[in-house]
């Protein structure tokens, strides 16, 4: 295989020597960015909110999002099938800008990583104790904080479990990521099947509103909006397929087919599935939908037994979910690391002989992900807005990729002149996708920033600075990482040795 099909070339333009072993296919690849998604995670832990604030007709924010969605990830696909390089973004951002807008692009999505991380895991407490109460080792759930408590407990044994897994080398992951996402796929499908055969109302459930457009000034649009932050919180992390990049056969090929195929997927099954849930459910006014979610119409349409069994499928997938956020931010930290754009970044960049992987950034983002659940004890409240500020952070790291793409594009810069044919490529559908995803990108951010006490501040105490901690803690994050960036790393940035592209041999000289 030459050194162009591999993508090692790419790297060398960056100024990297491969040292990540090539051992992902395109199931694999794919089965990184579709597990990130997680549809099954996403939809099941985060329904409540879209159908408490938006009702039903909440479910039309899942396609709304897909399409602004797709443009980003087109815009990304083009990307990957050039540069297939871990820690995609940050590379992406620094190809076509500079090094300061890649770091603070790789800062966000680093940080925002982690956070996801933590509250990921949080989801087993929607899942776990409805499969058993077994589950709940704290309390009997019915306390102030037992079930916060419980769900810290419950997290941090499956960080500890991603931590090892990750550490322990890419093939691990790759192959219980892997399986655990084709068990997903197949009992999505399985789910949409028995759903359909519970229905109880037609498709028009979806122009219900259950009235929540009545306690708003703009009526059900301002309720719509505040529901359409469900489904944007579940349908991102695509790039993931490009940032596995370095340890992928025939990444150019498999990377921008594994970033669409996963979000066409997500958007498929997921769409699928809260449609035939609001369809199956015996009671549309059930309380249940707007505290518990979909996890109730489960045990509600198919019964304790079978609900338990696609409950415990959830379980798998909110597994794999984390694992390949974990595997994700670890990408990130090495390709930052490498560039020695992060403290100890020759520490961080090591790759172990032994498994392939750098293991210190495995353990300490898990070190990290872990602390933060402790925030989630007695004050769930704060967390629910660091996690949204997550969610904003990587919105605005897409940004930071789209915004100079497109600057390249209307300065006649991209796509690449001389590119090799085959690759993806939008063609003439470049610039005006690429226009969208731009528009798009601004567009969620502020939708997703706008200081509202239903997502900032939804229950007592009330604090001013809980309702706009999105802009609060945007501004301290950004704003302070890239000060500490500019002041003290950016002086020691540059590619450590250990990782520099050695210079091709000089061509020797024929003897007379």
């Amino acid at each position: 295989m030459t050194a162009t099909e591999t993508g090692d070339k790419e790297l060398s333009e960056f100024g990297y020597t491969n040292q990540l072993k090539r051992t992902l296919g395109s199931f694999h690849t794919f089965a990184a960015g579709i597990s990130y998604i997680s549809v099954l995670t996403g939809v099941f832990q985060l329904s409540y909110l879209g159908l408490s604030e938006g009702g039903p007709a909440y479910w039309w924010s899942w396609p709304l999002v897909f399409l602004g969605q797709l443009m980003v990830a087109l815009s990304f696909a083009e990307l990957a099938a050039h540069y297939p390089v871990a820690g995609s973004v940050y590379n992406w951002a620094k190809k076509l800008s500079n090094p300061h807008v890649a770091w603070l692009a790789g800062w966000m999505m680093l940080l925002a990583s982690i956070v996801s991380i933590s509250a990921t895991a949080l989801a087993y407490q929607r899942t776990l104790p409805q499969i058993s109460g077994f589950f709940q080792f704290v309390g009997d759930g019915k306390g102030t904080y037992d079930d916060a408590t419980n769900a810290v407990l419950l997290a941090t044994l499956l960080i500890i479990f991603t931590t090892l897994v990750n550490a322990f080398g890419v093939k691990l992951m790759a192959r219980i990521n892997s399986t655990g996402v084709f068990v997903e796929l197949l009992f999505a499908v399985l789910l949409i099947i028995f759903l359909a055969f519970h229905f109880t109302r037609g498709p028009e459930v979806v122009t219900e509103t259950n009235g929540t457009g009545a306690d708003h000034s703009a009526g059900y649009l301002g309720a719509f909006l505040i529901a359409a932050i469900a489904s944007s919180y579940v349908m991102y992390g695509f790039d993931t397929a490009a940032s596995l990049g370095e340890e992928s056969v025939d990444p150019h090929r498999n990377a921008p087919k594994a970033i669409l195929r996963a979000l066409v997927a997500s958007f498929v099954l997921g769409g699928l599935i809260i449609l035939f849930a609001l369809m199956a459910v015996g009671d549309i006014n059930a309380p249940e939908l707007s505290t518990v979610g979909l996890q109730y119409v489960l045990t509600d349409a198919l019964g304790p037994a079978i609900g338990r069994v696609f409950l415990f499928v959830v379980f798998i997938a909110i597994t794999v979910c984390v694992l390949a956020v974990h595997t994700a931010a670890i990408r990130i930290a090495f390709a930052m690391a490498r560039d020695n754009a992060l403290p100890a970044g020759s520490k961080l960049a090591k790759v172990s002989p032994k498994t392939g992987t750098p293991v210190l950034p495995a353990i300490i983002i898990g070190v990290i992900a872990v602390a933060l659940l402790v925030v989630n004890i007695n004050s769930p409240q704060i967390f629910s807005a660091v996690t949204s500020l997550a969610i904003i952070l990587i919105y605005l790291a897409y940004l930071l990729v789209t915004v100079p793409m497109l600057v390249k594009r209307l300065r006649g810069r991209w796509p690449l002149p001389g590119a090799p044919k085959g690759r993806f490529s939008l063609g003439r559908w470049g610039l005006p996708v690429n226009i969208l995803a731009v528009l798009w990108g601004i567009g969620m951010t502020v939708n997703l920033a706008w200081p509202r006490k239903e997502i900032y501040n939804a229950t007592e105490p009330f604090h001013w600075y809980l309702q706009w901690s999105s802009v609060l803690f945007v501004a301290v994050f950004a704003i302070g990482g890239f000060a500490y960036y500019w002041f003290v790393q950016r002086h020691k940035v540059g590619v450590l040795a250990e990782h520099a592209a050695q210079p091709a041999p000089a061509a020797k000289e024929a003897t007379p």
